[in-house]
């Protein structure tokens, strides 16, 4: 897989390790940098308005976030199983992990214990080749999600050491439950900003990408996940796009599903199923000409959808103003603003 170019160097101190309001701060008071042809601006997240025009369109996922960590019996101790993506069969993908990262030494056949009488049997790896995701069979009464409402618990890293409840990993838009983490772009949105960029002219349309676990080694390119693009939001994108408005992704999950539905000329149809796409030099964005976004590691995948969308230089600048500026990275961090025009 392509490198990206944009490279920086972060201090383990920046990565955010509880949701801003427990640091005293309103959902939509992290920081705001806003990075665009004009330059690199600094604000916080509730004056996003001053940095969108009317007729601008963004893009929001209506996934929500499950409780997909469930602790497992594996030979007389605990570990956790990360529940990841639901397939067409019934089966899941899911990772087993330990406190200081994925385990990689399951083996087709092997049979874990969940609270409540339920089973976790692995199957075959999710990628050939590789030991950190599996496809399993899942034994539990009802369904997967139902199970995981009454057990399981957010997934975190070891970045955040305590546990929050689940309402920290939803967002305002979050309508359809199927997330294995949050589509955290979205997280400091709130119903008084919303109303705001509504009332200033700013277009809202939904889209729906349900997102498995990070790819926490450098250079793993994401899985393929489940999306929708509705007729409507459709629509909307192409009426923008016809305007001169822009059209901002609100995350990687919307850049992904709607660049997923839109041809070459960057003509959006609806559409529904499972998506591949990567974005990155030989794949640049067709329709979506911003988006807002959370932090991302070094070296991570997001970031080639990053430049694909908006350039690498542009990443590079905001980069090392965020690095400069000593913004906080991870779900409950800040967020950037990046737009080609």
């Amino acid at each position: 897989m392509t490198a990206p170019r944009t490279r920086f160097d972060l201090a383990e101190d920046r990565s955010a390790s509880a949701p801003p309001e427990a640091r005293g701060l309103a959902r939509d008071e992290v920081r705001l940098l806003a990075a665009g042809p004009e330059g690199v601006r600094h604000a916080v997240f509730r004056d996003l308005a001053a940095f969108l025009d009317p007729g601008d369109l963004l893009v929001i996922n209506t996934s929500g976030t499950l409780p997909a960590a469930v602790d497992a019996v594996r030979d007389d101790h605990v570990i956790a199983v990360h529940f990841s993506t639901e397939l067409d069969d019934g089966t899941w993908v899911v990772e087993l992990r330990a406190p200081d990262g994925p385990l990689l030494d399951g083996h087709a056949g092997e049979r874990l214990s969940l609270p409540a009488g339920a089973v976790v049997t692995l199957r075959e790896p999710h990628v050939a080749g590789a030991q950190r995701l599996w496809r399993a069979k899942i034994e539990v009464e009802g369904e997967v999600p139902r199970y995981l409402a009454k057990v399981g618990r957010p997934i975190r890293y070891g970045y955040v050491p305590r546990a929050w409840p689940l309402p920290n990993y939803q967002t305002v838009f979050a309508l359809d439950p199927g997330s294995a983490e949050m589509p955290s772009a979205a997280r400091p949105f709130t119903a008084e900003l919303v109303t705001q960029l509504v009332s200033r002219g700013v277009l809202f349309a939904p889209i729906l990408l349900h997102t498995g676990v990070s790819s926490p080694e450098a250079g793993e390119p994401p899985y393929g996940e489940r999306f929708r693009v509705p007729a409507t939001t459709a629509a909307l994108v192409n009426w923008v796009r016809d305007q001169g408005g822009r059209v901002i992704a609100v995350g990687t999950t919307a850049v992904r599903a709607i660049e997923s539905a839109a041809n070459p000329g960057g003509l959006v149809t609806a559409a529904a199923g499972w998506t591949e796409l990567v974005l990155g030099p030989d794949r640049p964005a067709r329709a979506v000409d911003g988006l807002l976004t959370g932090l991302h590691a070094p070296q991570a995948s997001h970031l080639l959808l990053l430049e694909a969308v908006v350039g690498p230089e542009l990443v590079q600048r905001a980069y090392d103003a965020a690095v400069r500026r000593e913004y906080l990275w991870h779900e409950f961090g800040d967020v950037s603003l990046l737009t080609s025009r």
